[in-house]
């Protein structure tokens, strides 16, 4: 019991630090993603291959960091989160600084592969942090993070667009390997470990048995379907918005940089009115408002491009249309991390496998439509509100039925 209250205190007097760190820690993700995109076109030069080969290495990141979170996600619950996170960064800094003497885009792939992979082991930690400080309050803990890491997103393009101005391209991958060795020196420092509940079964019984305890609990299968649709439509925007401002309209690196500052920005804002209404309103209601605001921005932004409006026009509808997505996701999250305590980790796997695993399917699908405009990715990111819409009204159906009875 005394321990129990020690760790309380300790919990409270280091949320100031805690939130940042955990916030810094989910960032490593966003930061591979987006600080290279726009080098994708000098990539493909370097590497003497095309740009759509280079798009799918951000696929195959996708798909590498959602195998990641599924094997990481039960062993979190198993050895602490601590061990774990340290692992994740220091291989995540390792495969970063090979990816920076790639000379080949088959290496290229396989690298980008190993550190999305290895980045999940320190990133599926963080909800089963949150959810054992805020409990019943995880939406705003969550929202909170999300905000504090959306920094990542926001400046990493135009910091990308700075490396590839001043070095070249190799030097971004060099600058995400010494990120991660910092956060790895703060995690020694400051972060705390949470109580782990350890299962007496080994191999693959104890991954089975994790995921059964996840999957069974039928409450949470429209939240974690609404999770991974409202994702699957965020990175159909982060796939295809370099083909959108860069290739499509033609702005300057600086420019994209700008514009992509800007619709992060409104998924950040999107965030910080979900910490502020939450603890008022409830998880599922603010889950409700962001998927009504979402249908808004979606349709707006597939009318903008089958009528073929002006940049401007497209950037605008895209701002709420993340802000949306932003607040449906958080909420979805948050309502599924609240029914599993004893298996956070193994939850977070579930969500992070389906939303990468979908994300990785953007860039494929896309290739197929041969974009040459704004439409397929407009269609795709609506088709996903369609989708989030139709398992939320499944979820208040199956609700209604058995209040009945």
């Amino acid at each position: 019991m005394f321990n129990g209250l020690v760790m309380q205190d300790s919990i409270s007097l280091n949320k100031r630090i805690l939130l940042p760190l955990l916030a810094s820690i989910v960032a490593i993700t966003p930061l591979a993603i987006d600080m290279y995109l726009p080098a994708m076109l000098i990539i493909a030069n370097d590497l003497n291959t095309t740009m759509p080969n280079v798009q799918i290495s951000l696929s195959i990141y996708l798909a590498g960091y959602a195998l990641g979170m599924l094997f990481f996600g039960p062993i979190a619950d198993q050895i602490g989160r601590r061990v774990l996170t340290k692992v994740g960064l220091a291989l995540f800094g390792l495969s970063s600084i090979a990816l920076a003497f790639c000379n080949d885009i088959h290496l290229f792939w396989a690298l980008r592969a190993v550190q999305a992979f290895t980045g999940a082991a320190a990133t599926v930690v963080v909800p089963g942090i949150i959810r054992h400080i805020y409990k019943q309050d995880t939406a705003k803990g969550m929202s909170y993070v999300s905000m504090i890491m959306m920094v990542a997103p926001l400046i990493a393009p135009t910091v990308g667009s700075m490396i590839i101005g001043l070095s070249h391209w190799q030097t971004i991958f060099l600058v995400l390997a010494s990120y991660s060795f910092v956060i790895l020196a703060l995690v020694q420092i400051y972060l705390i470990d949470i109580p782990i509940f350890k299962s007496p079964m080994k191999g693959f019984a104890l991954f089975f048995d994790s995921y059964k305890t996840v999957f069974k609990n039928k409450d949470t299968r429209a939240d974690i379907a609404s999770s991974m649709f409202a994702s699957f439509g965020f990175f159909c925007f982060l796939t295809a918005v370099p083909f959108v401002y860069l290739d499509y309209f033609k702005v300057s690196e600086q420019l994209f940089g700008v514009l992509f500052a800007f619709n992060v920005m409104a998924l950040m804002f999107g965030n910080f009115l979900n910490t502020r209404l939450v603890p008022r309103i409830g998880s599922r209601k603010m889950l409700y408002y962001g998927l009504a605001l979402g249908f808004l921005a979606g349709s707006a932004l597939l009318t903008f491009s089958i009528l073929h409006l002006s940049l401007y026009f497209i950037v605008a509808a895209i701002a709420p249309l993340m802000m949306s997505l932003g607040i449906t996701a958080s909420n979805a999250d948050a309502l599924v991390l609240m029914q599993f305590e004893e298996r956070s980790g193994t939850a977070t796997a579930v969500i992070g496998t389906l939303r990468f695993g979908s994300g990785a399917l953007v860039g494929p699908i896309l290739a197929l439509m041969h974009a040459q405009s704004a439409v397929p990715f407009s269609s795709l990111m609506f088709s996903a509100l369609v989708l989030t819409l139709i398992a939320q009204l499944w979820h208040r159906a199956r609700n209604k039925k058995n209040a009945r009875s």
